[in-house]
């Protein structure tokens, strides 16, 4: 969605909130948010009456792993921080496999996080956990609202403001409008493949639930735990303006997101873990692919940099 200019003498708002597009936040937290909460009920429950198959187990990691991939190495690494370059055929590929991850088209997901660094656990943010008080219930409160509630209604970041370099890239805006049908592809696809390496109805509908609306709950919520949990609990190595943490123990499920402190102190690194020691998938993913030509301009905090911003041992 792009809003329109602002008049003559106006500055540009930075974000828009009106009833059409808290209809449209709405449909999307419960299509998409809501329904593959209940997709894995149904999953669960079925899986009493017919046990989850090899297929089934192949089908979430596969699916889970590439567009957990995409979202990490596309949405987050590549679109909203441009921490490297890369080929049209990437860009296009990371940007169709992550939006099967649902979790919006990759603009407003590019201007989202963009904003969210801006305004990081201040006023504006549309996802601290740390503003609703203090106290236990004032936890709570913020943990609720960072990890699920918060996507129900908010304001909508303007993406001329946020994101007008995803604007001039033609094919990445052609994806972005075709976000609804990507999400569709990725539910179509692991139902396909149960169904034809099975061959059975039931294939197609264990398929669906569990390469399709069970990996895009499992995948959410990994995401959705940085926003929350990481602002309030882990370890803290460097300097950043908010409540950033690390949560290293937990860098092989969430692809290297998890090393988060690290994304806020240099959110120009296209590595998170910084040290070759650490667990960070994506960023291995966006060195395998500058090994092949399909990605350059690799960027990386200098030893100086990271010297001056440390506060403790990592």
């Amino acid at each position: 969605m792009i809003q329109p200019a602002a008049a003559a003498g106006e500055p540009r708002r930075k974000t828009v909130s009106n009833p059409y597009i808290h209809r449209l936040q709405r449909r999307h937290f419960l299509l998409f948010d809501v329904l593959p909460i209940i997709g894995t009920a149904v999953a669960v429950v079925l899986a009493f009456v017919h046990p989850i198959s090899w297929v089934d187990w192949a089908l979430l990691g596969a699916m889970w792993l590439l567009t957990g991939l995409a979202i990490t190495v596309g949405y987050h690494r590549l679109f909203t921080h441009r921490t490297f370059k890369a080929a049209p055929s990437v860009v296009v590929v990371l940007a169709v496999l992550g939006s099967m991850a649902a979790q919006g088209p990759v603009i407003s997901w590019v201007a989202l996080h963009r904003r969210h660094h801006e305004c990081s656990d201040a006023e504006g943010d549309p996802h601290s956990p740390n503003l609703d008080g203090d106290g236990l219930v004032g936890r709570i409160r913020g943990l609720a609202h960072s990890h699920f509630l918060w996507m129900r209604r908010h304001e909508y970041p303007n993406i001329v403001h946020y994101a007008p370099d995803l604007l001039k890239n033609r094919p990445l805006v052609r994806v972005a409008r075709l976000y609804n049908y990507w999400v569709v592809l990725g539910l179509a696809l692991p139902a396909a493949v149960g169904g034809l390496v099975t061959w059975s109805w039931w294939g197609v509908l264990s398929g669906m639930l569990w390469g399709g609306l069970v990996r895009i709950f499992v995948l959410e919520h990994i995401v959705w735990a940085i926003n929350s949990f990481l602002h309030m609990y882990g370890t803290r190595p460097y300097a950043s303006r908010e409540n950033s943490r690390n949560g290293g123990i937990f860098a092989l499920v969430t692809l290297g997101e998890s090393w988060h402190n690290n994304h806020h102190a240099f959110p120009e690194s296209a590595s998170f873990g910084l040290n070759w020691y650490r667990f960070d998938p994506g960023y291995w993913v966006i060195r395998s692919l500058e090994a092949v030509g399909l990605a350059w301009d690799v960027g990386l905090p200098t030893a100086e940099r990271r010297a001056s911003k440390r506060i403790a041992a990592s």
